[in-house]
């Protein structure tokens, strides 16, 4: 799992990957007050590379993360930030052959953008996606020139940078919460258009909420969607479901090479994180994942939670970290993670995560000890 080079040959449009599909090509977001995103996507290591000539839309990149901020008043991202508050209006899947994917999608039963409401992000194929937002397709590669060249956009230094920032390179996947009973539309929607599998699923239950997630991946295996669905009426997901004001992107986790020195960074220079786990966490690291070879005192340090297979029979440990950050796109929040051999989500550390998203629900008062749990429900 890891970026895909400029350069890389597009996979083959077969059964497996009937609409190739290869990987994320960015993400759009929208922001009542922008610049509250300009200030956040500086603090997390982007750089403006680029911005429309005709919109107010700027281009942010960090490695291969492309980040859309779309402030165009009247525009499709604005309209649904006004609907929803600070948001993530759409996203674009990279593809072999954008006009094949969406006329598939289309012949499948997706509902387009209509050009008629104009303001898009983009001007290429883009159908209706999770809680109205917008899933974009893109197909260029190589030789074949830029997207954001094709669409107006003007480089505000080098042609096709890749500034390095706080360390991260990649997005590895993008997590949806949905109403519940609405998890099998979605999967529907995501096995029907584009032959994604389902590849782990969990039923967590902290002391008072609980949840289910569907984790499913694309045939390539660089698109990964997990699905959330609430378990009651008070949990993190029904919480961000009222928040949003409906089904959406509820975080987006990049790969870091280093996650240390990033998320050391990523501290110094402000950014909120989620409440740590128990030191019961990092005591029972050594005996979960025996042989990791990871820096106990360091990873408590900066709350990383650490997950995977230990070494086994001499073989290399395989290794999951991550942290999450605060809610800082209203009830959006990231994910930063770093893979060393392993390709699952962080099944040991699902709790872990679900817990100190709970923890933090208590301490804002949201749900509490004056609360009866949801297993004496």
């Amino acid at each position: 799992m890891g970026p895909f080079p400029h350069d890389a040959p597009p996979p083959a449009i077969d059964d497996h990957n009937p609409m190739g599909t290869d990987g994320f090509a960015f993400v759009e977001y929208a922001h009542p007050e922008p610049e509250k995103l300009h200030a956040l996507f500086r603090q997390m290591g982007f750089a403006p590379v680029a911005r429309h000539r005709d919109r107010a839309v700027t281009l942010y990149r960090q490695g291969d993360v492309n980040y859309l901020l779309n402030e165009e008043p009247g525009s499709q991202a604005t309209r649904f930030a006004a609907a929803h508050g600070p948001s993530v209006p759409s996203m674009g899947f990279r593809v072999v052959d954008a006009q094949h994917a969406y006329r598939r999608a289309l012949a499948l039963g997706a509902a387009p953008a209509d050009p008629a409401e104009g303001g898009l992000a983009l001007d290429i194929p883009a159908i209706r996606g999770i809680g109205g937002s917008l899933l974009y397709f893109v197909d260029r590669y190589g030789a074949a020139g830029s997207v954001y060249d094709d669409c107006g956009f003007e480089w505000l230094g080098e042609r096709e940078p890749a500034p390095r920032g706080a360390g991260l390179f990649y997005i590895d996947h993008l997590t949806h919460n949905v109403h519940r009973g609405r998890m099998d539309v979605w999967y529907e929607f995501y096995a029907r258009l584009f032959n994604f599998r389902q590849i782990r699923y969990f039923d967590i239950k902290g002391e008072y909420t609980g949840l289910f997630s569907r984790a499913l991946t694309s045939p390539d295996g660089r698109i990964r969607i997990p699905l959330n669905e609430s378990a009651d009426e008070e949990s993190q997901i029904e919480e961000y479901l009222r928040a949003y004001k409906g089904e959406g992107i509820q975080h987006i986790a990049c790969g870091c090479s280093d996650i240390y020195g990033t998320i050391e960074g990523l501290r110094a220079a402000g950014l909120a994180f989620m409440p740590a786990p128990p030191d019961t966490y990092y005591e029972r690291v050594d005996a979960r994942l025996p042989g990791h070879g990871e820096d106990i005192a360091r990873l408590k340090r900066n709350g990383i939670l650490v997950d995977g297979e230990g070494v086994v029979e001499h073989r290399k440990a395989r290794l999951l970290l991550q942290i999450f950050s605060g809610n800082v796109i209203g009830p959006v929040f990231f994910e930063f993670i770093e893979r060393k051999g392993d390709d699952g989500f962080g099944e040991g550390n699902f709790r872990a995560l679900f817990e100190s998203i709970e923890e933090d629900q208590i301490r804002r008062g949201v749900i509490g000890a004056a609360r009866e749990p949801a297993a004496a429900k």
